[in-house]
């Protein structure tokens, strides 16, 4: 499961951010895509179709996304890297497998690339609204690693990380990007072959008929082998044994999940990343990720010109989530602004985190347009205003919002 050499673009290219992610994909050594099209991250598909045949990967259309993931699973058992890639209402569809793929642990990668909804709302805007989705969507107990990139170039860079982060833990990865980044086209930087990192799978090395799928190593990880080998054993997405069969007792169940949680919760410190700027003396923090980037890097410049001390916190890893920076931040800040291109969603894990020492201000943001700062500056003066903590998250709403 080496990088395919001939997959590597190497050199400076002007790629749009899902062009960029499949470049990410085929320099991570993935060799299968399933999907069922959909906007906007149908060029997600062209691009895979595209290069398919110079570095020998597969592309399957499926009848819907749900079948597009369990594609997805069973690739992955045989041995292949493999990826889907969709938008909301696919995601949405995906969620029975995405709780099958982390029961069964098995290492893939879900593209995510957000548009507005409820239901089908419009297919070509951007909106991110799926963040809670990515992270509660499928029922029962579990964890998930999410990262959520903010330019094209790092679409390339996160969906290698992406893959990475799926075969360190044998675990489904989530890409979370969004209309804005998956359209917008910038210059990639794409290294050779042998200066990207590639974590590889980590195979049984012992004697078939001793192998259990789900005996895991000493961080909770289970080893695998490829379906076809000649290896003897059942996979299921009920609570199972070492060996995957069905054991329907409460001590399985735990012994089946407490290890799903752990293998992610033990490991956070090496999972969570984060972009730290000017946060050393700032009196209000604007925490920000994908689409918002832009705004929110602006609207910083414009606020320390004004001589207001303000520093950002990029979110590259949303889930799990930056507790503990937050929560040190929390202590030395006044106040958080919070842009998102929804009505309130990691708003409110900020606010959580916070444990009530700083104040959180929420910028619903998008509506004037993406790169406006305007109601971000305003949110910090407002913030600044502030003399008391409250209770809750403070809602900022520009006149247009609010009339």
């Amino acid at each position: 499961m080496k990088t395919n050499l001939k997959a590597v673009l190497t050199g400076t290219h002007t790629l749009s951010g899902n062009e960029a992610c499949i470049e990410g994909a085929f320099a991570a050594g993935c060799l299968f895509l399933a999907a069922y099209p959909i906007m906007p991250a149908i060029e997600t598909i062209e691009r895979y179709l595209k290069r398919s045949a110079e570095v020998g990967a597969t592309f399957i259309q499926m009848e819907d996304e749900i079948s597009a993931l369990a594609a997805v699973i069973g690739a992955s058992w045989t041995g292949k890297k493999s990826m889907t890639a969709t938008s909301g209402p696919g995601f949405s569809n995906m969620m029975e497998h995405l709780g099958l793929g982390v029961m069964l642990e098995t290492p893939c990668v879900i593209i995510d690339v957000q548009r507005t909804g409820p239901s089908l709302g419009i297919p070509n805007r951007a909106g991110q609204a799926d963040m809670m989705q990515a992270r509660w969507g499928s029922h029962g107990d579990y964890e998930v690693i999410t990262l959520a990139p903010g330019s094209p170039q790092e679409m390339f860079d996160f969906t290698i990380k992406a893959f990475n982060f799926s075969e360190k833990y044998r675990t489904p990865v989530i890409v979370i990007s969004d209309e804005y980044i998956a359209h917008k086209k910038e210059k990639v930087v794409i290294p050779p072959a042998d200066g990207i990192k590639i974590t590889p799978r980590r195979y049984f090395k012992g004697q078939k008929d001793k192998y259990l799928p789900f005996k895991r190593d000493k961080d909770f990880v289970p080893r695998m082998v490829d379906i076809g080998d000649g290896f003897k054993f059942h996979v299921t997405g009920l609570t199972h044994d070492d060996k995957g069969y069905p054991i329907m007792l409460e001590e399985c169940q735990e012994y089946n999940v407490h290890p799903i949680l752990w293998k992610i919760r033990n490991h956070v410190d090496e999972i969570v990343e984060f972009q730290e700027t000017g946060t050393v003396d700032a009196e209000i923090v604007i925490v920000y990720y994908g689409a918002t980037s832009e705004a929110a890097i602006k609207a910083m410049k414009q606020a320390k010109d004004m001589g207001i001390k303000v520093g950002g916190l990029k979110l590259d890893v949303v889930w799990p989530f930056p507790d503990k920076k937050i929560a040190e931040l929390a202590e030395k800040v006044k106040a958080f602004v919070v842009p998102e291109i929804n009505y309130g969603q990691i708003v409110s894990e900020v606010e959580r985190c916070s444990y009530g020492n700083a104040n959180v201000i929420f910028v619903s943001h998008g509506e004037k347009g993406i790169n406006n700062t305007d109601d971000i500056v305003s949110a910090i003066k407002l913030a600044l205003k502030e003399k008391e903590r409250k209770k809750g998250i403070i809602e900022y709403r520009s006149q247009a919002g609010s009339s």
